[in-house]
């Protein structure tokens, strides 16, 4: 599910498309390192379908939305500490098509 401290940033996504009706966006669901490479796939790819589902809950066209999970593959910190490791269990978003 995803975690309440998200809403107001994927409320702001939300009205984002709202704004801009071209956008098109993939959703990226990332892990840290620990437990097995094909479960942290799993889970990242859980965790960008999860916003997807948001956004459309919110009225956000399924065909302007893609989610894809990288699992542990593109870490933005180290995963030595568990800061680190917090900041690379993250959902982020690209522009696909504007």
């Amino acid at each position: 599910a995803v975690r309440s401290d998200s809403y107001s940033e994927l409320e702001r996504l939300g009205d984002l498309l709202d704004d801009v009706k071209s956008l098109k966006i993939e959703i990226s669901g990332h892990t840290d390192n620990i437990g097995s490479e094909s479960f942290n796939q799993s889970l990242s790819q859980r965790r960008a379908d999860e916003v997807v589902n948001f956004l459309v809950s919110k009225g956000v066209n399924q065909d302007r939305l893609s989610a894809k999970g990288y699992g542990q593959s593109e870490p933005i910190e180290t995963n030595d500490t568990p800061e680190g490791r917090a900041l690379n269990r993250r959902t982020e978003f690209k522009i696909l098509e504007n």
